[in-house]
């Protein structure tokens, strides 16, 4: 356990070197932005995940680094947007007023769109070797579509017109699995595919990020819905918790949890990380 949280302390501390090094310095306004929205709190958890599946297939560091800059960019971007008035409308993200009240609405959103494609250049310029370039074109067509309509974009959308008819837990968690869990299943995807695993092997990645996914946003939700409460406020986003009740949220995020885990063991795949990342997302009963 030791040796694990170790490394992953260690793969943290190089993320936000790399995340750092990576912003555009030129222009000034739009690198305090961007910097503002990338360095305000996160855990990084998209980018553990990549590095941990990647360490696992004895991955080179040198070619997990930009591309789990680049997820992290993307999440970044994607808080970005939500927050502004025709999206969710938050004046706060992470305790800190969100980047449209920092600035201003335009800088926002020239900002959201400067993380998004920045990425796709930090890994299209990703020293990876010539004769793994087939596995930097993978990288990029799992990333576009996890990102877009297929992915988050879609479930964005899902997310902004989701009606009462559509309160039903198979409903709520396919519009979870992609505005959340595409982003975090590519996250381990991606690390198995630049350390060479096996398309079995990429499969059961899969399936424990979408179970990891869910387990994610169910526990998002539970803290959303207990800060509204003490806060006496109102959440205008779609919340499980708030729709099923909190022993139901527990309950399945626990469940998905387990599953994660089942599959990765019955799978083969004895990362400790990977399952020391899943079991940082219990909850204590």
């Amino acid at each position: 356990m030791e040796a694990t949280i170790t490394l992953l302390q260690g793969w943290r501390q190089r993320i936000e070197e790399a995340l750092e090094a990576f912003l555009p310095k030129g222009e000034r306004s739009i690198y305090e932005a961007m910097h503002y929205a990338v360095f305000s709190g996160g855990k990084r958890y998209r980018p553990l995940l990549l590095m941990s599946a990647g360490h696992y297939y004895q991955a080179p560091e040198e070619e997990l680094l930009p591309v789990a800059c680049a997820v992290e960019y993307i999440h970044n971007y994607s808080l970005i947007h939500d927050d502004l008035p025709a999206m969710d409308d938050d004046d706060f993200r992470r305790g800190r007023p969100s980047l449209h009240r920092a600035f201003d609405e335009a800088l926002a959103l020239l900002t959201g769109d400067a993380l998004l494609t920045l990425a796709f250049q930090v890994v299209a310029e990703a020293p990876f070797p010539p004769k793994k370039s087939a596995v930097k074109e993978e990288i990029i067509r799992w990333l576009s579509r996890s990102a877009g309509v297929e992915g988050m974009i879609g479930g964005q959308i899902r997310d902004l017109y989701f009606s009462a008819e559509d309160q039903n837990e198979a409903e709520f968690l396919e519009m979870v699995k992609k505005k959340t869990g595409n982003l975090i299943i590519f996250s381990v995807v991606a690390g198995g595919i630049i350390g060479g695993a096996s398309s079995r092997q990429i499969q059961i990645l899969s399936s424990f990020g979408e179970k990891l996914g869910y387990a994610f946003q169910l526990r998002d939700d539970l803290f959303d819905w207990k800060q509204d409460e003490q806060a006496a406020g109102k959440n205008d986003s779609p919340n499980f918790t708030l729709v099923f009740g909190e022993e139901r949220t527990r309950s399945l995020l626990n469940q998905y949890l387990n599953e994660a885990i089942k599959i990765l063991q019955e799978g083969g795949i004895n990362s400790h990380e990977l399952i020391y990342l899943a079991e940082m997302l219990r909850l204590e009963n």
